[in-house]
């Protein structure tokens, strides 16, 4: 038996029992969460009710759900960067180019390819137990639930914003000091792939710091309080500090003046946003202990911060 709980928010006082249920449990289809409700498996307050049964807002919800496969994409044998592992939680230092699901054009040789192979009852999580992701070219930590409980537990925490998710960056520009982005962020109205700065996106925090300045570039730490898409790359470049080598939200390429010949080929061949997920930390879905894990940045991106480093020592 896997019992889920959550409670539900005030502001979905007068929804109806099946509509909050979509809401809290989006994990599952909502065909599937009335065939729970129809067999009595959902309990509000301890007690059972009809579908359409409306909420006052506050009350727990308790869902007994049954594991069963909900993912078909194929096992593959791709390495994986294991931090962390217990029954409940694993934890991977995912690299630059591998993407975390499968979608049109990645069906194959994403991260859920490679934790079936490593775990094969992930098969009954949704999305292989996979509560938050990185983008194909950044690189760090990502934690991964092993249970339904864990699932459950993780996703809570991400949404009440208890996870610690802290990146470095490389930024184009001498940034004088850290600061808070406290803006919108939604899709591009024309170009579907792109996010960005808008009134009608949805809300989105991005906390930074200096970590290292030089004449035209600066190492940042910048801490998530929300987790939107492309979140840091559009915050960054809304502030007229794009990351370097962001080939979406960065801009024209221009080498900056006074560059040495090993910094000229560095920033040529760098071809991604130089962004690393480098410290993440939770409370264990089981234990409630809190955990923490850092990852240095890889080799590409350290290569490339020294480069820039020894170009103003020249």
């Amino acid at each position: 038996m896997t019992i889920l709980t959550s409670e539900v928010p005030l502001e979905m006082a007068g929804m109806r029992l099946d509509q909050a249920l979509a809401e809290l449990f989006s994990d599952y289809s909502r065909s599937k969460l009335q065939t729970w409700v129809k067999a009595e498996r959902v309990k509000v307050n301890g007690n059972i009710l009809k579908p359409r049964a409306k909420l006052e807002g506050g009350e727990t919800i308790a869902l007994d759900a049954e594991a069963e496969i909900v993912i078909t994409s194929t096992a593959e044998d791709i390495p994986l960067d294991i931090i962390y592992e217990d029954d409940s939680l694993l934890v991977v230092n995912k690299p630059v180019g591998l993407v975390v699901h499968p979608a049109v054009g990645n069906w194959q040789g994403t991260l859920v390819n490679a934790l079936l192979n490593h775990d094969a009852q992930l098969e009954t999580l949704p999305r292989a137990g996979i509560v938050h992701r990185i983008d194909k070219d950044t690189s760090g930590l990502l934690m991964v639930a092993k249970t339904l409980q864990a699932h459950n537990s993780l996703t809570r925490q991400l949404q009440e914003r208890e996870i610690t998710r802290e990146y470095l960056a490389i930024v184009r520009g001498n940034m004088i000091s850290g600061g808070t982005v406290d803006e919108p962020i939604g899709r591009h109205p024309t170009d579907r792939k792109r996010y960005v700065v808008r009134r009608a996106g949805k809300f989105a925090v991005t906390h930074y710091r200096v970590v290292r300045r030089f004449a035209r570039h600066t190492l940042i730490q910048a801490k998530l309080e929300t987790g939107r898409t492309h979140q840091i790359r559009v915050h960054m470049a809304h502030i007229r500090y794009p990351l370097l080598g962001d080939p979406v939200y960065g801009g024209r390429f221009q080498m900056p003046a006074g560059c040495n010949a090993e910094l000229e080929h560095e920033l040529r061949n760098f071809k991604r946003q130089a962004l690393h997920a480098a410290k993440l930390g939770l409370a264990h879905p089981e234990t409630d202990e809190y955990l923490e894990w850092e990852q240095p940045m890889p080799e590409d991106m350290g290569r490339l911060l020294q480069a820039i480093a020894d170009n103003e020592r020249h």
